[in-house]
């Protein structure tokens, strides 16, 4: 996590004093998915790179044991989670938050369910994205936050992240490419540092992987 400049620190402070604020965010809007993407987040801490393995498996890489695997777990992760899924799923989210289409948003939900590609991280994703959505439940003025959260409290929608990350961009005002980028890069940072220990990684190959693996993402045009 960065440390919070002096503009979050006076947004928390009045966020304290008035309940209906709405919660501080940080310069780096993926920083609103917490610590952790969900697939990071699902390594743990003890056996990270056992489950990181497990991942890679599920990815058809090989196991994780040096840089040149990691390097190439990364590259399917981006290639057939990252791309086709994760941020056209928050562009989507975005795009029906903007117009207050809540119903669209909620049917997209449901059909993200089905995709399976996404089915070895579902509960993770549900999980991260119902804990931020509850961080958004103060704000009763915002009528597509409070309709989505019924939804995903009634049963309806499942509340994934991707689309509580689009959402949230558009409370922000943050602009799309601003928060597709900060996603993507924050969730390759936080594969790199969580086999980095594992693996014995300096911080400089480390720094260079990231470089290398994120620089497809910064040139895409589709990205704006």
């Amino acid at each position: 996590m960065l440390c919070p400049n002096k503009r979050g620190t006076r947004a928390a402070n009045k966020s304290r004093m008035n309940p209906l604020a709405k919660p501080a965010l940080t310069q780096d809007p993926a920083e609103w998915l917490g610590d952790a993407h969900p697939l990071v987040a699902q390594l743990g801490t003890a056996d990270g790179l056992a489950s990181l393995h497990t991942l890679a498996e599920s990815l058809a890489t090989r196991p994780i044991t040096n840089l040149a695997a990691l390097r190439e777990f990364l590259q399917a992760y981006h290639a057939r989670i990252l791309l086709p899924q994760e941020l056209p799923a928050i562009q989507t989210a975005f795009t029906h938050a903007s117009r207050n289409e809540v119903r669209e948003l909620i049917v997209f939900d449901q059909q993200l369910a089905s995709e399976p590609a996404l089915r070895d991280f579902a509960s993770a994703s549900k999980r991260v994205g119902r804990t931020q959505l509850q961080k958004l439940r103060p704000l009763r003025d915002e009528r597509m936050v409070q309709r989505y959260l019924a939804a995903v409290e009634g049963g309806q929608a499942h509340g994934w992240h991707t689309l509580v990350y689009g959402m949230t961009l558009v409370l922000y005002s943050l602009p799309l490419r601003q928060g597709l980028l900060g996603y993507a890069q924050q969730t390759t940072r936080g594969f790199i540092h969580a086999a980095a220990r594992g693996l014995q990684l300096k911080e400089s190959a480390c720094r260079t992987l990231f470089d290398e693996v994120c620089e497809e993402i910064t040139v895409r045009p589709e990205l704006v």
